[in-house]
């Protein structure tokens, strides 16, 4: 029964999806958990108070605003939403990627990002039936190689470029004229996917409608709402109403709603806990490059990208958790992040452990 089984599933699922591996996470019980770039601050007592009444008082029985009318007015706001844009939510920025993909998507299309990049851009691409193209980037510093994305543009005509700005998981800022050099030269849409936002000063959200190709996508997860799940689109509303085409019924449930258009009303607490971070980063990263053979890069975002001395990343991500501190291991995702961990920056007690941790596997 099993080997028939197994035949249907072979006959019916695409070769393309068989070969994936699903996203793995990490299981973080009882463990410092600095793996998955979250914010590490929770809400303060009088918030959370507040919140608790909100949602008492919201009832469950009805499906949410379809076009979640309030939390979006609230976002446009908050983020910066240049008048005469569009937004269009998503259950997390994946659920947008996919919305993109699949109005794109066509017999011999293809979807262009950089490599190392962020993992969705590659998975969602293949899961549309579309070709993904990953142009390496430079590996000195891992900045934009303009000139082999421009040669790759010409090639094969990409639908749409995916740009993380700071990338994850380098964390560096690509130059700025680099990124209007591709938006320029691009044949189809190019996004920038600006998910760490909160711990930089540079965006690109002000340039929507200077670039007839340019949309810009954005998170709550990363400013301390990662548990909602709520990502945006901002950019002009002849891309944004075809991509909402594909978006399904109500993909934004009124809990999420509710209690993001409530944080954002508050966003001067996340504001301060982004402060706290940046913070840290800053002495993480001068901590991390006093480690004996260590080299760290610079970093824009929440976490820190590392090379220990060669061959030692299994051996140390394994040393850190033992010592009860949970971070990503790199090595083997990629070959240009051999031999790379990839720690989230924490509160000062988390990074207190964490530092301890590092300095003893590291001798």
């Amino acid at each position: 029964m099993s080997n028939a089984l197994n035949k249907l599933v072979a006959h019916w699922v695409r070769p393309e999806i068989r070969e994936l591996s699903a996203y793995h996470v990490q299981n973080p019980a009882g463990l410092v958990k600095l793996d998955a770039m979250e914010n590490p601050y929770t809400w303060p007592d009088e918030l959370r108070d507040e919140w608790a009444q909100l949602i008492r008082g919201t009832d469950v029985n009805r499906y949410p605003d379809p076009a979640a009318s309030e939390l979006t007015a609230r976002l446009a706001e908050t983020m910066g939403v240049p008048e005469g844009m569009r937004l269009i939510l998503g259950n997390g920025s994946d659920e947008i990627i996919q919305m993109i993909a699949m109005s794109l998507s066509g017999p011999g299309r293809s979807l262009l990002s950089v490599d190392p990049g962020f993992v969705m851009y590659r998975m969602i691409t293949i899961f549309c039936g579309m070709h993904y193209v990953g142009v390496p980037l430079k590996a000195e510093d891992f900045s934009l190689d303009v000139a082999a994305i421009k040669q790759a543009m010409d090639q094969h005509q990409p639908a749409a470029v995916f740009l993380a700005y700071p990338n994850n998981p380098t964390g560096n800022l690509y130059a700025e004229q680099d990124i209007i050099e591709i938006i320029e030269a691009a044949p189809g849409l190019v996004v920038v996917d600006e998910a760490y936002a909160p711990f930089t000063d540079e965006s690109f959200m002000s340039k929507l409608g200077a670039y007839d190709n340019l949309v810009v996508m954005r998170t709550v997860s990363k400013m301390g709402l990662a548990g909602l799940r709520l990502g945006l689109l901002a950019g002009p509303a002849q891309w944004l109403d075809e991509f909402d085409k594909v978006r399904l019924p109500y993909n934004i449930n009124v809990l999420t709603q509710v209690s993001a258009e409530f944080a954002l009303r508050h966003k001067v607490v996340f504001d301060e806990q982004t402060a706290q971070i940046r913070t840290e980063r800053t002495r993480l990263l001068s901590a991390f490059s006093e480690l004996p053979g260590v080299t760290v890069f610079p970093s824009a975002a929440n976490f820190i990208l590392m090379r220990t001395p060669a061959g030692q990343a299994d051996a140390w991500f394994g040393g850190l958790k033992r010592r009860g501190v949970l971070i990503k291991n790199l090595n083997g995702a990629h070959p240009m992040l051999a031999d790379c961990l990839r720690p989230t920056v924490g509160t000062p007690e988390e990074n207190r452990r964490m530092l301890e941790a590092f300095i003893e596997v590291a001798g």
